[in-house]
């Protein structure tokens, strides 16, 4: 049983950072990926970052790149989200996942995720 729990979210100005933590318990780093999403009132999960978890390799959405950087602390079993530069855009409810197989940047691909956690920048 795979347990993901995020935290770190809370409300920010514009320009402002924050990081989110998603802890895994029971989850194991062997050829599988981690990714975030968000997902703001009346619109879909967008899949914003990703990283593959045995050899470090990150994929962003543009929307985020050069923005956000994700990371894991493997032997914490904490994947991260420093977000910089935030913009009122970026509020949404955050949530992380691990997958398995399939394309990263889908749903479908994650079989585990977490409960969320909210950001809310203000300009």
């Amino acid at each position: 049983q795979v347990q993901l729990v995020e935290s770190g979210g809370g409300s920010v100005q514009a320009g402002g950072s924050l990081r989110l933590s998603c802890a895994a318990l029971g989850y194991t780093y062997s050829n599988n990926f981690m990714g975030w999403f968000r997902q703001a009132p009346g619109q879909e999960r967008e899949w914003i970052a990703a990283i593959y978890t045995s050899v470090g390799f990150t994929y962003y959405a543009d929307s985020v790149k050069g923005r956000f950087t994700i990371s894991q602390d493997n032997a914490k079993n904490t994947l991260y989200l420093q977000m910089n530069s935030l913009k009122p855009e970026d509020t949404a409810m955050y949530y992380c996942a691990a997958g398995r197989r399939g394309d990263y940047r889908k749903y479908a691909a994650y079989n585990y995720w977490g409960q969320g956690t909210q950001v809310t920048v203000s300009s």
